[in-house]
């Protein structure tokens, strides 16, 4: 695949090399949620028929939380889907867009690399304790090993976009690469339909 010259900088091939990992993880999450409804499932049969609950259900949950509520973050940063005030962003143009989006992007690395070095903490603590659920006790420390590997990957996202957004602000004519843009309603509705068209 040729690129277009203004798309083959360093900024582009981190974003090409960062783009498979985010949907691998976000995956990952969604086999999670799959697999939590199917032993949602079993539960109720079990216990409703059979009067067996599973062991450790509860413990099981609560051990997939971590990677339903955070693998996906990063293709969620990617995508713009995030809780913006593109309220405000959107009456924003040219270098006042791109500078707000460099603000955002630095106040964003500097919360997650405060997550980063605290979560990264706990798991090794937890690590370390042998620690483990209450009811089966199951081992605690792979649960909590993902969320400083997906807040790794989310602040790898996030200096992408950074650079992305430096360097549309020195020249806003350029392609953007590695930043999320605000799609207005028209926009929106053209993908989703050239999605469903290619889905068929």
């Amino acid at each position: 695949m040729t690129y277009p010259p203004d798309t083959r900088g360093p900024g582009a091939r981190a974003d090409r090399l960062l783009c498979p990992v985010e949907d691998a993880t976000n995956f990952i999450a969604a086999l999670f949620v799959f697999a939590l409804m199917c032993l949602g499932i079993a539960q109720i049969v079990m216990r409703t028929l059979f009067d067996m609950p599973l062991t450790g259900y509860v413990d099981l949950v609560e051990l997939s939380m971590a990677g339903m509520a955070f693998l996906g973050a990063a293709y969620t940063q990617r995508m713009g889907a995030h809780i913006r005030m593109e309220l405000l962003l959107g009456a924003l143009t040219g270098r006042k867009y791109w500078a707000a989006e460099i603000i955002g992007a630095a106040v964003g690395m500097a919360i997650i690399a405060v997550l980063i070095w605290y979560t990264g903490a706990h798991f090794w603590r937890s690590y370390q304790l042998g620690d483990t659920t209450i009811d089966a006790e199951y081992p605690v420390w792979p649960s909590k090993l993902a969320v400083p590997v997906a807040f790794s990957i989310w602040f790898l996202r996030l200096s992408i976009q950074f650079a992305g957004a430096i360097r549309m602000f020195i020249d806003p004519t350029r392609t953007p690469i590695g930043v999320a843009t605000i799609k207005d309603v028209a926009e929106t509705a053209r993908e989703e339909a050239d999605a469903a068209t290619e889905e068929r």
